[in-house]
């Protein structure tokens, strides 16, 4: 008797074309989106170009867009080889005469005021005069607005700051001695700045006394002119870190 072929395998034998249904699919599928791109819209990909190009500067922290003075101010002092020949730039984008108080001239400003190069970025230079009450270490109205000018300043960029007070050899009241005056007038900014809601990381004081005078101490203006706050804005690195 003949014997009967054994039926198997059909399910088996069907499999590779739901295989080759799906491979299929997946090449067209592959050569639609082939299609798509290259006939995309080049104007369309031109205009979008162009509008990622937009010059809409961001601080490191991504605060949104600089205001164009705060740009241009932040530009400058990025680089101090160039701080000496625009510091009368720096002062004009930074105390421009609007928003300076009522009871303080342009020319009082000029006279207790001064634009310094530095190593790390550049130093911003404020008597006592628009400061302090002589021989005081809390800050006066006039004062507090001029530090209110470097808010923004701070706000769009990501510098670190060192505060440094100065005194001229002169006594000095209350019982204090020039380094601890220079030192609480150092800190007196640094409060002002901390209320700005700004991190205290970003900042470190000095107190100098009378160790590092701008002029002899040998006329009233010349010591008028030792007594002061340095703010320095660290705009660069020290250049001996990499030599």
């Amino acid at each position: 008797m003949a014997r009967r072929k054994k039926k198997g395998g059909g399910a088996d034998s069907a499999a590779w074309l739901v295989t080759f249904s799906d491979l299929m699919t997946l090449l067209l599928t592959f050569f639609v989106l082939l299609l798509s791109m290259s006939s995309m819209d080049k104007p369309l990909l031109t205009r979008i170009t162009v509008t990622s190009d937009d010059p809409s500067p961001l601080d490191h922290a991504g605060r949104g867009r600089i205001p164009d003075q705060i740009r241009l101010l932040l530009q400058i002092v990025e680089d101090p080889t160039t701080v000496l020949e625009k510091q009368d730039r720096i002062k004009d984008l930074l105390f421009p005469n609007d928003i300076l108080p009522p009871e303080l001239s342009p020319g009082t400003l000029a006279e207790n005021l001064r634009v310094l190069a530095h190593p790390e970025g550049v130093v911003i230079v404020l008597s006592e005069g628009v400061m302090f009450p002589q021989g005081e270490y809390v800050l006066t109205a006039v004062g507090q607005q001029l530090l209110s000018a470097f808010v923004p300043v701070l706000h769009y960029s990501t510098a670190d700051v060192n505060i440094g007070g100065h005194t001229d050899t002169g006594e000095v009241r209350h019982g204090l001695d020039n380094y601890e005056l220079s030192g609480r007038r150092a800190m007196s900014v640094l409060e002002y700045f901390l209320h700005q809601k700004f991190p205290a990381r970003r900042f470190s004081i000095s107190g100098y006394g009378p160790d590092k005078p701008l002029y002899p101490n040998d006329t009233d203006r010349h010591r008028a002119q030792n007594r002061r706050v340095e703010i320095l804005l660290k705009t660069t690195q020290w250049l001996g870190r990499y030599l």
